[in-house]
Order: structure tokens, then sequence, then C-alpha cells
């Protein structure tokens, strides 16, 4: 079932159709005719003439997981299953782990039954073969993610291997990262030289606990009801009045509150249906605190203005019922189209995150660059169709 790629209205010129086409046309132009496909994550930005080593090859699973899921909300039901392929043989096969694991980055371009390739480049100076400790890890929100998007994918299809692989990554969760009160990181490194991160993110309980009460529905089994619960319970201890706190540090003891991220503020009432009526003041919260010119910064040091997380507050505003704000946002998004189609992932040149790249190291050197962007598409994708990726459906 494959619906134009213009998007679900199938109009060229709304925000909609322009989000979808160009999704559409990042999947076609990189899957080269192949059954199953990872999208690079970024291109090269305006004066660039490439990417830098460490991206030029890099498909984030969280990119591309977003991107199949608005890609089903477009109505591209086709399009989407090549990602989903991907992330399902990633699911299947890994170069070292054969427990059902994902990295956190793949080797964009089209993907074999064998499954798919780590990213990386020579290193011409070394004389090796380089790749990124980060990009090899595994994230417990990317995973989250992934099984988001597989059971949005048998949602779409009923294809019974898409539950199966979601069903199968989950169970590694469960296993590897789950404290009882939590869910961990995950694990940041080298195949076998990696490490375990003992702090809890907010953002990554509610992903779980999104995805592990979609599973619970469609299995009945009681470890994914015990997910949700426990990922459930993290985050009503995380929420501090009026805003949600970034999570723990790796000792237990809950995080800095000077340290904010606009997506801790929205996902997680996004993703839970039932979630108290005050977890919204969260959304007014980000708005004092994390307003940046016409959108929002991604931190509360209001550098610039985060094309992705300002995609993320226009969906956020549709579901708390406020369609013209999130109308103005997106209409404002328009600026920040490039001449692919995809949205730029900053406004200005950089802004800051706070955050590290070596997520086992307090040094806050990860930053978001002017650069065309997969994952801002995507949510800007989700927000123009009304589509909510945590629940499989529609805002009302």
């Amino acid at each position: 079932m494959t619906i134009a790629a213009t998007g679900a209205s199938g109009d060229p010129k709304s925000a909609a159709g322009r989000d979808c086409a160009a999704l559409a046309n990042a999947v076609t132009s990189q899957a080269a005719g192949s059954s199953a496909v990872f999208v690079r994550s970024y291109e090269p930005g305006e004066g660039e003439s490439s990417l830098p080593a460490g991206l030029a090859t890099s498909a984030f699973v969280y990119d591309n997981a977003l991107a199949a899921i608005a890609l089903v909300a477009c109505g591209d039901v086709s399009r989407a299953v090549l990602i989903g392929n991907a992330l399902s043989r990633a699911v299947r096969s890994d170069r070292t782990f054969a427990d059902g694991r994902v990295r956190n980055a793949y080797r964009a371009g089209p993907v074999g039954e064998a499954g798919p390739l780590l990213p990386g480049w020579w290193d011409n100076r070394q004389k090796i073969w380089a790749e990124d400790a980060a990009q090899d890890g595994s994230s417990t929100g990317n995973a989250g993610w992934v099984i988001l998007a597989l059971l949005t994918l048998h949602q779409a299809t009923g294809e019974a291997a898409f539950m199966a692989d979601a069903d199968r990554l989950m169970n590694w969760v469960t296993a590897n990262v789950s404290t009882g009160s939590g869910f961990r990181g995950g694990f940041h490194g080298y195949d076998s030289q990696s490490v375990p991160l003992t702090w809890i993110s907010t953002e990554h309980n509610a992903d779980i606990h999104a995805a592990a009460a979609w599973l619970y529905r469609l299995t009945g089994k009681a470890g994914h009801a015990e997910a949700a619960s426990q990922a459930r319970r993290f985050l009503d201890r995380a929420f501090a009045g009026d805003h949600f706190l970034l999570g723990t540090k790796p000792d237990g003891s809950l995080a800095d509150p000077k340290m904010l991220a606009l997506d801790v503020q929205l996902w997680p009432w996004m993703a839970i249906p039932d979630a108290p009526a005050k977890w919204r003041s969260a959304l007014d919260f980000a708005a004092r605190h994390l307003a940046a010119g016409d959108g929002f910064d991604f931190n509360g040091d209001r550098d610039g203005m985060w094309v992705e997380g300002t995609a993320q507050a226009a969906l956020a505003y549709r579901i708390a019922g406020n369609p013209q704000r999130s109308e103005q946002l997106l209409t404002m998004l328009e600026a920040d189209r490039t001449p692919s189609g995809l949205l730029n992932a900053t406004r200005t040149a950089r802004i800051s995150t706070g955050l590290s790249i070596d997520p086992t190291k307090p040094v806050a050197d990860l930053f978001y660059f002017k650069r065309p962007h997969l994952g801002a598409t995507a949510w800007a994708a989700l927000a123009a169709t009304a589509w909510n990726p945590f629940t499989g459906r529609k805002v009302e």
C-alpha cells in the first residue's frame, strides 16, 4: 500500500507534502533499488562540499526510525518498509553480538540479507579504518525508537516479522539495562570493549514505556507490562512540580536541576495517553525556559533555535489542544527548508546541548549544526500530519 510521496494530503504545496516528499526522496536516492536501506542522517550544509568523516557514512537509528514512522504517517508505507527491513536486519544480525541489540548508527545505503555494516572512515594519517565509539554503542532510547518504528510498520502492514523483531529488541532492553526502578542509558564503546552507562535518562524511559506498553497490548506478555510500569515509575520520580528533570547521575541521584532539555519536557506526556494532567505543565515550562527566537532551543542557554525540537513542540501543541500554535511553528519552519527539501538541524550555525558525545565523560561537546537533517524533517512531517509516534495514531 503506497500513497503518493507528496504526503497524506497529496498536496505538494502543503507542509506535510513537502516534508513527506523530502523523506521519500531521501529513501529512494539511497536505496538503489534494494529491499532495505539506512538513510544518511545529514547532508552537507551550505558552503560545505562534504560532511565531516565522522558523519559522512552515518545513518543514526533514531533518525531512521523516525523517518519510517513519518513515512507511514505520510501514507508512504512502501518506502517506510525499506527502512523497516534494515532495522529488522539490524536486530537479527550484528557483527559481534547475537543478543538482539541495535547500534546507535549504521552505514548509510542498501542493507543486504547478512545485516548492516557500521559507519566509519579511512584515517589516512594513522592508516587505519576508524569508527566512532558513540555510534558503535547501543543507547536505550534508540532501542525504544526502533521498537516503535517496527510496531508502526507491523500495524501498517500486518507483517508478523516486524512485531517479532520488536519483541526481541525489548527483551534485550529488559535483560540488559533494567534496574528495577528505571532503565539505564545503555552501552558505550566498541563491541567487546563497550561499557555500561549507569545513569538513567527521563527521555529514554518515556520511549521504553511507550514501546513496552504497545508490545504488551499486542502480546499480553507480563514482562512487557512490567517494563512499562518500571519506566512509568521513573517518570513519576523525575517530575518536579511543573517540569521534568533530565534523569539521574551515574550514582542514581537525580540530575542537576539546572540541566534542561526540550524533549524531556515534551515526550513523557506525549508518550502516555493517561499521563497526569499536571505533566502538561512541562510544555508551559519549556515555553518559559527553552524558547529561542520564534521556536525552541535544545537546552536552557538559548543560543539558537533547534529545528528538530521546534517540530516536536509543534506536535506537542497539537496534542495539547492548541492547533493554532502548532501551525505557527510549522509555518515558521519553512525558513529552514533546504534545496533537497530536508530541514536544517538548526537555524544558526551551531547550538549547544550541554551533553557529551562520549556519555562516559563530563565534557559538553555535543553540538547541532546547520545541516540538512533527516530527523528534523521527520518530526516536522509527524507534526504536519498530526501523527503521534508513541501511540501509532493520529491526534484526535
